[in-house]
This record gives structure tokens, C-alpha cells and sequence, in this order.
């Protein structure tokens, strides 16, 4: 089996007008391995004569621009495999996310094969999110990209301003689309091709490689009689989609539509909704720590043992980090953007929020290999949930506690901050952003190692080894 990592997510994106606060917003799961650990970085802007980038995976190299603005980013630990940097917000104000793990269907793949040195998910980010000031700039210089030098994988891949949002897909080795999601609605995608039909006669709204039409003609892949649906012609419709993938769509949208009735892995679950009501960054938080609550498809919930192992939850143990980029309305664009991190399993961690505006992050999130170390970020988080995994029924409820007082304390740090922030600018802003951002980040790390201290010692009394002396012998 291949060591390359590649991420097997959960996605949301929602547009101003969905939004309670009239933010945009796109968050994903990076999934791929239960302790393969995550750091988080600010890139100062740069300038660099005849820079370049050559991936240490799979040898794919490209020119890049000379300048490189600021951004934040996530990258593994080791670059062994490559960077996978994931997920950032430029100095722009703009974001991207990338990637969710999709699957082409053969017969698209035999007439344009995945190109093996080709763009991966690894350098999706770092030849991206540097260089771009739109999320609309972002969709048409990743296509290029794509179009040009191919890629290696079928992905998708989230990019957010403070004025839209847009969804863009790789169908096979070299043939693009892209969907605008529309103001007041939302999407949430489960690795699975999501895009359906494209309107060639609106690019406001859609994006596409421009020779795609012809390519699907020429290799006769549409299998609609009218239409260009692309999740039908380039993606897949089997067993892993109905166990594996549907059944995240499912739960999404039984969420936020809780009056729509629909099966668990019904293949015509629709791309876009419209929530019946607005969304915050509490209920992208609530999605993307989800495991099926209140339904027999919990894997730590009431159901038996075959419904709670029927189907792959949101939230699970191969989980490194959970981030929510959030574009709220505010002009300056070091304020606008908040990046809201939980390191390791999100269901077992919180969402920490940095500011766009940060220049620097605290050591802990620099830190972390692939074995433990009491001084990473990472594996502060990951080190309470192996704690509470054996003993959910004793120690759930005190993980939850913490976690409810650090999403209190950070709401209530967020409205404070904006309210000082708002006058400044300049060093000034940035400075209090970055104070701001450190603090909440290391209440966090003081929160959850107290709360392992706790849970270590209270599970000495839960040793096997155990005797209790009947004192009427």
C-alpha cells in the first residue's frame, strides 16, 4: 500500500446569505491516519526570483509567480510524503480547503488517465492560496494548473472570500468544473464526485475546463439523453458510495433540512440546499464533529452492534485536524477571517479560533512527530481522546463540559477582540489579533491537559487487576 496520506474528508461550504452573521464559510476533516500529526504556520509574504516548486511525493514541479502573499497553512509533520498544507487564509482575506478525496468511474479514467507526476492534494495549497486574491481568482488558477500539468487524483476543493464561495472538482486526469454555491444555501459532500448539472450558459455561477464538452462527446461518456450532469458522467454510483460516503450527505442535510425525508444512501440526494434556517459556525462545528447522533447508526450511541458499525461517521479516529474558515463582513481582511483549528479527532477536540490577521502561532502548534510528545499541539488534543475511547460512559460527560466552556470562552473572546479590533490597523491590528489568537490557544492547551490529568488518574480504578476483599470471609 502506498504511505502517501490522502485524505479521506467531509466538507460543508455556506454561502452570506445562509449564514446567520452573513459569513462565508467552507470547512472540511482532514482524515487519513489515527496519529499522523498536524502543525500550524503562518508564511510571511515573500518575494522570490525564479521560484519554483518540486513535490518531495511524486516529482510534479511548476514555475511560481515571484511574490507569494501571507497565509496559513497546516502542513504533516514530515514532508517524507509531502506538504499537505490543506488549509489557509491569505492576507487577501481569500480561503481554500483541499482536498476531498473523490473517485472517478473507469470509463472516464481510460479516456483521460490521472497523470502520475501530475498536481496532487499536497501542493494543491502551496501553489495556490499564495498567489491568488479571489476565491474566483483561486477556481481559475488551480484549472489552469490542472488543465496543463494534470493531476494526479480526483479531488475537491474549497475556496471562500468574504463574497462567495465556490466548489471545484477533478474528474480525471486533466477535466475540471467548478460550482459557485449560491448565497443563501449550503453543500456538504462526502468523497463522492457532488457536482451535478453545469449551466454552460451562466459562468457567474460555474467554471469548467473549456474543452470538456468536447471531450465528453468525443469519448461518448454522457449517459443522460439531455443534460451535462457531472456527477453522473465522471463519478461513481456503488457499494463504497452507499456505505462509505452517502451516508455523511445524509446526516448533513438531515441537520440543517430536518423536515426533508430522505434514505441514508440515496444516490439523488441534491448538491445544493437551502438550510431551514441560518447557519452559524457552531452548526459547521456541530457537522463536522458529528457521528450520527440520535439515530442506531452511532457508533458510541444505543443502536446494535451491526447498525453502529454500518456506516463511516463524519468524525472518526483517523481525523489530524478539523478547520472552519470563516469570512465574516468586515473590510479589513486580517479581521474578516477567522481560522478555526481542532487539532486531532473533532468530535474529542475543540475548534480554536486564530485570526486571519496572526503573524505568528504558539510553539505546541509547531511541534508533534509521529510518536507522542507531551509538547505538541496535536497530541495534547489526541492524548484526550484515546483517554476518554475506552471509557465513553464515564468520561464523556467531563470532555463535554470542557468543550462547552472553551466554545463559551472563545464566542465570548471572538465578540470582545472585534470590538477592539474594529479602529485599528496596521502593526496595531495584527498585533492584537496575533494576542489574542495565542491566548485562546493556550487557555485551550491548559483545558485539555488538566482535563487528562484528571482522566489518567481517575482510570487507575478501572484496572482489570482489581480485587475487592469480601470482609465476611
Amino acid at each position: 500500500m502506498s504511505m502517501t496520506p490522502y485524505s479521506a474528508c467531509t466538507s460543508i461550504l455556506i454561502g452570506k446569505a445562509a449564514s446567520v452573521d452573513g459569513s462565508v464559510m467552507i470547512g472540511r476533516n482532514e482524515d487519513s491516519r489515527p496519529a499522523w500529526p498536524k502543525h500550524f504556520i503562518v508564511h510571511p509574504a515573500t518575494v522570490t526570483k525564479q521560484a519554483s516548486f518540486e513535490s518531495t511525493d511524486n516529482g510534479f514541479k511548476m514555475p511560481l509567480p515571484e511574490t507569494a502573499y501571507k497565509y496559513t497553512a497546516t502542513p504533516e509533520w514530515t514532508d517524507k510524503y509531502g506538504l499537505f498544507e490543506e488549509d489557509g487564509i491569505n492576507q487577501y482575506g481569500v480561503a481554500m480547503s483541499a482536498t476531498e478525496s473523490t473517485y472517478a468511474n473507469d470509463r472516464v479514467l481510460a479516456a483521460d488517465p490521472l497523470v502520475k507526476d501530475g498536481i496532487g492534494e499536497e501542493a494543491m495549497i502551496t501553489v495556490t492560496l499564495p498567489y491568488i486574491k479571489t476565491a474566483r481568482e483561486g477556481v481559475k488558477r488551480l484549472g489552469t494548473i490542472v488543465a496543463h500539468y494534470g493531476t494526479s487524483e480526483s479531488n475537491g476543493i474549497l475556496f471562500a472570500d468574504r463574497t462567495e464561495a465556490w466548489y471545484f472538482e477533478t474528474g480525471s486526469g486533466h477535466y475540471w468544473v467548478a460550482q459557485r454555491i449560491p448565497d443563501d444555501s449550503y453543500a456538504v459532500v462526502a468523497n463522492q464526485m457532488a457536482i451535478q448539472t453545469i449551466d454552460f450558459d451562466d459562468p457567474k455561477n460555474f467554471m469548467w475546463h473549456p474543452h470538456i464538452q468536447e471531450f465528453v462527446q468525443e469519448h461518448a461518456l454522457n449517459p443522460q439523453r439531455q443534460g451535462f450532469n457531472f456527477r453522473e458522467i465522471f463519478g461513481t454510483n456503488n457499494q463504497m458510495d452507499a456505505y462509505y460516503n452517502l451516508p455523511r450527505v445524509w446526516y448533513g442535510q438531515k441537520m440543517f433540512n430536518p423536515s426533508t425525508e430522505q434514505t441514508t444512501n440515496s444516490h439523488t440526494m441534491p448538491f445544493i440546499r437551502q438550510a431551514e434556517k441560518l447557519l452559524s459556525v457552531e452548526d459547521a462545528k456541530d457537522f463536522l464533529s458529528s457521528h450520527f447522533q440520535e439515530t442506531p447508526y452511532d457508533p458510541i450511541g444505543a443502536g446494535s452492534l451491526e447498525e453502529r458499525k454500518k456506516f463511516r461517521p463524519v468524525s472518526l479516529a483517523t481525523t489530524q485536524e478539523s478547520h472552519i474558515l470563516q469570512l465574516r463582513q468586515y473590510s479589513q481582511p486580517e479581521l474578516s477571517g477567522i481560522h478555526w483549528l481542532a487539532m486531532g479527532v473533532a468530535a474529542q477536540s475543540v475548534y480554536v479560533p486564530f485570526y486571519a490577521g496572526i503573524t505568528e502561532t504558539p510553539a505546541d502548534y509547531h511541534r508533534g512527530l509521529g510518536t507522542y510528545s507531551s509538547d505538541s499541539a496535536y497530541w495534547v488534543f489526541k492524548q484526550t481522546g484515546v483517554l476518554v475511547d475506552p471509557h465513553y460512559k464515564q468520561f464523556g460527560d467531563q470532555l463535554n463540559q470542557v468543550q462547552k466552556e472553551l466554545n463559551q470562552q472563545f464566542t465570548r473572546s471572538v465578540i470582545e477582540t472585534d470590538q477592539k479590533a474594529q479602529p485599528l490597523n496596521g502593526i496595531e491590528l495584527t498585533t492584537l489579533l496575533t494576542q489574542e489568537s495565542m491566548k485562546n490557544a493556550e487557555l485551550a492547551l491548559k483545558k485539555y491537559r488538566e482535563l487528562s490529568a484528571s482522566l489518567i488518574t481517575q482510570a487507575t480504578a478501572f484496572s482489570p487487576l482489581s480485587y475487592k476483599q469480601d470482609l465476611n470471609l
